[in-house]
């Protein structure tokens, strides 16, 4: 199988970042940002209306939080997408959480009054309740957790995700299957 040169360039420059080299960063962020914003995109989609975090300032975040001073044993591209992934979740629960808050009207129900009343309601209990369940999937099967942060919150292929963790695409795909419906169990409930 031929390998993508953008991907070779890209594990290529994060052995160099895990290195120490400064200027391979400024190398990395070209290189990742589409995929990122792609990711970030996806993501935003399932979220509430209105919601303030935009997929550049997503980004952003996810980007500082992986590279932000802190050396990072990126193994390759994949692995990277796949951290990226769980940065991506913990900063959009982080930011459920505080929409959340009632101090800052988070038990408030918004109602509308042109022609009738319409209830709008916001989806930040969905991802805390999916922030909890996957937890505790992470608790009975970690494989299945990451396969879960990686394919929901990372957008990764199954390809990508096999490839991070070492299995198969098959052993993805199963796990997958299991993991959504154990979650949605656990959701529903």
């Amino acid at each position: 199988m031929k390998r993508d040169p953008q991907e070779a360039d890209v594990t290529t420059i994060l052995e160099r970042v895990r290195s120490g080299d400064q200027d391979a960063e400024a190398e990395l962020w070209p290189l990742v940002f589409d995929e990122l914003h792609r990711m970030a995109v996806a993501q935003l989609r399932n979220e509430r209306t209105g919601h303030t975090l935009q997929p550049t300032a997503l980004v952003n975040e996810v980007f500082l939080k992986l590279t932000g001073g802190r050396s990072m044993d990126w193994k390759n591209r994949a692995h990277f997408y796949a951290l990226a992934s769980k940065a991506m979740r913990r900063i959009l629960v982080d930011h459920a959480r505080g929409h959340g808050r009632i101090k800052r009207g988070g038990d408030w129900q918004r109602v509308e009054f042109e022609g009738g009343i319409a209830y709008h309601p916001e989806k930040s209990w969905q991802i805390l309740a999916l922030d909890e369940a996957l937890d505790r999937l992470a608790e009975w099967d970690r494989r299945q957790s990451d396969i879960v942060e990686m394919r929901f919150f990372g957008g990764l292929s199954d390809g990508e995700v096999a490839e991070s963790l070492g299995i198969s695409v098959r052993t993805v795909n199963r796990e997958w299957l299991f993991a959504k419906a154990w979650l949605w169990d656990q959701i529903s409930r």
